[in-house]
């Protein structure tokens, strides 16, 4: 692959994991060993969802890990993800389908992956879900994370009518 073409490869990359739905807030970073690895906990509110906030953590490589082992512009795709009630729940414009929506996006390596997080609401159940996974360029990871809110009983505002 030419330079030229690998330079408009990353660029598109970069630009198309910037754009992410929500911003994140680091809220707490847990150094794991003496080579500067750490746990990076991070706080995100949905935007459609109001009342709700979910803590994701990810594994963030040092550049001593990075040079020792080589893989120098790739993160490992271990995350986890905790979704809570943290204020009175209004469900704005919110996607009903089974595929959901993305709520968050956020490159962890140079270009090639991105943690992303979706909203899939289950109706039959009345639970609010979301899904943290990474997605890659090549291959997709099946390390994955969920968490749920449950709905029923909840005092929930509905933008556009509960569905």
């Amino acid at each position: 692959m030419s330079k030229l073409r690998m330079f408009f490869l990353a660029a598109f990359s970069f630009v198309a994991i910037s754009t992410g739905a929500a911003s994140a807030e680091v809220v707490g970073k847990v150094g794991v060993d003496w080579i500067g690895n750490d746990i990076i906990v991070e706080a995100l509110s949905d935007p459609e969802v109001k009342g709700v906030t979910c803590h994701v953590t990810y594994f963030d490589r040092s550049l001593i890990d990075r040079f020792k082992n080589g893989n120098w512009f790739e993160d490992p795709s271990n995350n986890s993800i905790a979704c809570r009630q943290t204020g009175p729940i209004e469900i704005g414009d919110i996607d009903l389908s089974r595929d959901g929506s993305e709520v968050f996006r956020q490159g962890m390596s140079l270009i090639w992956k991105t943690l992303v997080v979706n909203r899939i609401y289950d109706k039959t159940n009345d639970t609010l879900i979301y899904l943290a996974h990474s997605r890659e360029l090549t291959d997709g990871s099946a390390k994955m994370s969920i968490s749920t809110i449950p709905l029923y009983g909840q005092s929930v505002t509905w933008k556009n009518g509960k569905p």
